[in-house]
């Protein structure tokens, strides 16, 4: 469970593993060079991470993918999150599957947001509040949620993306991600982001 000093609007956030080495090279290999082939082998991280969370639900969840703004996702012709659950979807134990429901696009990215590459916390928050919102409050009002997501760097996106499910009635809200930023490595990666940038 993430510790943080305000309290998180998600019940709990799971990753695979860290984000560095072989895990953020094939995540960039996805994410920045469209090898599409490398979302399979990342939902297959993805799944157990999924199914963990899956177990901690009551009824039957929503798994909804974090959302790119339209633009972007023209731009980029996919959506890493929405291709990663749905791949993670389809490998998971028929079981847990059934506990689940695939849903998109129940959650909106409203407007474009600047990246958060080199931002600090309190300008993460102010980049993303107000980026999201729910299309179908009816859909997600009493049920459990599973927010997905490639990286969880600081949680802000994760956060925001809760805070509009929760404001629409969703009752808990997981985030399953394949890698994690930890503590001492977020200043490495942001420095890295921006080398590549």
């Amino acid at each position: 469970m993430l510790c943080r000093r305000a309290r998180l609007p998600f019940a709990k956030a799971a990753a695979y593993g860290s984000y560095d080495g072989a895990l953020r090279g094939v995540i960039h290999l996805l994410k920045y060079e469209a090898m599409l082939p490398a979302a399979d082998s990342l939902a297959g991280l993805l799944v157990p991470v999924v199914q963990t969370l899956a177990e901690k639900c009551d009824g039957q969840a929503l798994l909804i993918p974090v959302p790119l703004f339209k633009s972007k996702q023209r731009q980029r012709e996919f959506n890493q999150s929405e291709l990663l659950a749905r791949t993670a979807m389809k490998k998971l134990p028929e079981e847990i599957r059934a506990k689940l429901e695939f849903t998109d696009p129940v959650l909106i990215r409203q407007r474009d947001t600047r990246s958060q590459t080199g931002l600090t916390r309190h300008q993460r928050r102010e980049n993303m509040r107000g980026a999201f919102s729910v299309g179908d409050a009816h859909k997600v009002s009493g049920r459990d949620v599973i927010v997905v997501d490639d990286v969880l760097t600081t949680g802000t996106t994760a956060a925001e993306c809760a805070r509009v499910l929760r404001r629409a009635g969703a009752k808990k809200i997981y985030v399953a991600t394949v890698a994690r930023v930890m503590k001492g490595e977020q200043v490495s990666v942001e420095l890295a982001r921006s080398a590549e940038a």
